[in-house]
């Protein structure tokens, strides 16, 4: 198999110094070495010294274009498809849809359609993948339920979740709950028996019902500050628990207005920054529709700034894409671009279990620059 283009002297998350990325004309990535190491055998294209990356992974994005994904229906394979494609546009390569708190019925509608939009998507190269379904509720605690609607909060038991999974376990990936509403410890250990992973969120959790809940299975936190007890120095609580656990991995959302800087660099120094944090995008379906007021539910939201409200002011979520979050973390000098762009590609996928960059993976690479004049990050999409 001959390499059909190699990439020269660039920066890769996770590697010392500059590489050479080898791209097959399967647009697989053949071999990455160091610039001294590697030979130059064909055509070349000089990146002098710009990060390389594989596109982000957004596990936590709750619509686009206008359509919820809590809406989502037979009929709408279309407008999926579409949704995929702009999801590229905005540099993501795979994502969980991510379906809030409604009624069951609701929920198993999604998931059927999800179920076989997963197995029947084409292989297009300009199109995000669908990896399966982040759930995200309907087992949330009503105290810290946030935009969440509580008439459909359920308790936290195997019938509960029996009854909302129905059919459809297996598009399931990541399930967000409250861990102290499982009073016996059984709902936990049957969802990870599943081989979906278990994020801990919407919570009043102290920290020993954190570490009960990791104990049984659960790796994951969401959207860590937001909907959950503020760490304190007698109770650290969920976050706190999650900060010191070997391998739990905390979502974030950087847009400055669900945590503010100093906390997203106090929470990136605690969890060793790509090793135990990912950023989530968390967008509504307005992301990509013009600011203004949308329906949620059977109620509204306000979108300015990127910052999406219900009408009574709760913070609802975000429109951003999740690369403007790595673009943030630069822009306000929180980590190095490197890291901060890790946090965006590598972690997520680390957090599922899915590959980084590396030898076989296809080459969907991102090219990262930063502007000497301005010290902007942009990116761009290589092109094979």
């Amino acid at each position: 198999m001959g390499v059909n283009l190699e990439i020269i002297k660039a920066r890769l998350p996770g590697y010392q110094g500059l590489q050479c990325l080898k791209i097959d004309e399967l647009g697989r990535i053949r071999a990455i070495a160091p610039m001294g190491a590697a030979a130059i055998q064909g055509h070349s294209t000089d990146v002098a010294g710009d990060w390389v990356s594989l596109g982000g992974v957004d596990l936590q994005i709750n619509g686009a274009l206008g359509l919820a994904f809590t809406d989502v229906e037979m009929g709408d394979v279309e407008f999926l498809e579409e949704i995929c494609q702009f999801l590229w546009r905005q540099g993501i390569d795979a994502f969980l849809p991510t379906l809030v708190t409604t009624s069951t019925q609701k929920i198993k509608r999604s998931l059927s359609v999800f179920a076989d939009f997963v197995t029947t998507q084409g292989q297009e190269q300009a199109a995000a993948k669908i990896l399966g379904v982040h759930l995200e509720g309907p087992f949330l605690n009503r105290q810290k339920r946030g935009a969440h609607p509580a008439e459909y909060l359920l308790p936290l038991t195997v019938e509960n979740v029996k009854l909302v999974l129905g059919d459809y376990a297996d598009v399931v990936k990541v399930m967000t709950l409250a861990p102290e509403l499982d009073l016996t410890g059984e709902a936990i250990a049957y969802l990870c028996s599943l081989g979906i992973t278990v994020s801990l969120g919407h919570s009043l959790a102290t920290a020993a019902q954190a570490q009960q809940a990791f104990a049984l299975g659960a790796s994951m936190v969401t959207h860590a500050f937001n909907a959950m007890p503020a760490l304190h120095h007698r109770e650290p609580g969920l976050l706190g628990a999650a900060l010191v656990h070997p391998g739990v991995k905390c979502g974030m959302i950087a847009d400055g207005q669900h945590v503010c800087p100093t906390m997203m660099q106090l929470l990136l120094r605690a969890g060793c920054y790509e090793q135990g944090i990912f950023l989530v995008s968390d967008a509504l379906a307005p992301i990509g529709l013009p600011e203004g007021i949308y329906p949620w539910d059977i109620r509204q939201i306000e979108v300015k700034n990127g910052t999406a409200r219900l009408l009574d002011g709760t913070l609802s979520g975000t429109t951003l894409p999740l690369l403007v979050g790595v673009e943030n973390l630069v822009r306000w000098g929180i980590c190095g671009v490197g890291n901060a762009i890790s946090l965006a590609t590598e972690a997520p996928r680390r957090a599922i279990g899915l590959p980084g960059i590396g030898v076989g993976e296809p080459a969907n690479l991102l090219r990262w620059h930063v502007d000497e004049v301005t010290s902007k990050l942009s990116w761009e999409r290589f092109e094979f």
